[in-house]
């Protein structure tokens, strides 16, 4: 693995001041502390608001479109979950943990589809329970990590231009990601049956 670490911030004095972005700072208990606290307790909340919109149903529920979208409650928590796993797997090891986008074949694009839906023999516990595998397994790396500004280069891709992504990078979009698709979650619910997560 090789990962390259930003340029630690210094101190008036010129000694370098390590923060928590850099060293995994936790209390005593081995709770994560600072920003690490703070992304992991903001991807908590927006894991939350998804599964919410799933709460009181049925398996057969959980599979059903309820707007002009392909999206389902079920299927939008499976493709959530293989996004955090992916982009964690991709702190870890780099782009060889996504593949070659661009070398994907009309297989790989239909077995990517299948991410969004909820497939024969499947249930929408058994995917809850892997999403919640994901998220402990998210935030026991976040705790640990060496360093939040280690980079990795992206995976090839038409949306990546050569780019590198940080941890800290992978962290917000991993947050960006659950938080649109726990809107898109809402409003699928509320067509479902008129349910809302608030009001």
């Amino acid at each position: 693995m090789t990962m390259h670490s930003g340029t630690g911030h210094q101190t008036d004095a010129g000694a370098q001041n390590v923060t928590d972005g850099q060293t995994g700072a936790r209390d005593q208990g081995g709770t994560p502390t600072g920003e690490r606290a703070d992304l992991l307790a903001t991807l908590a909340k927006h894991r939350h608001f998804l599964r919410f919109t799933t709460r009181g149903l049925t398996d057969e529920q959980a599979g059903m479109r309820t707007t002009a979208s392909e999206l389902c409650l079920g299927g939008l928590i499976k493709h959530v979950a293989g996004t955090e796993r992916g982009w964690v797997d991709f702190i870890l090891e780099g782009p060889s943990a996504m593949g070659d986008f661009d070398a994907m074949t009309e297989k790989d694009f239909e077995e990517r589809a299948n991410e969004f839906r909820m497939l024969p023999g499947e249930t929408l516990a058994g995917v809850l329970d892997a999403y919640a595998e994901v998220a402990r397994r998210t935030d026991e790396i976040v705790a640990t990590l060496p360093d939040l500004d280690a980079t990795q280069p992206l995976p090839n891709a038409p949306w990546f231009q050569d780019e590198r992504w940080s941890a800290r990078r992978v962290l917000l979009h991993i947050i960006a990601e659950t938080a649109q698709h726990a809107g898109h979650a809402d409003i699928i619910r509320e067509s479902l049956d008129g349910a809302k997560s608030m009001g």
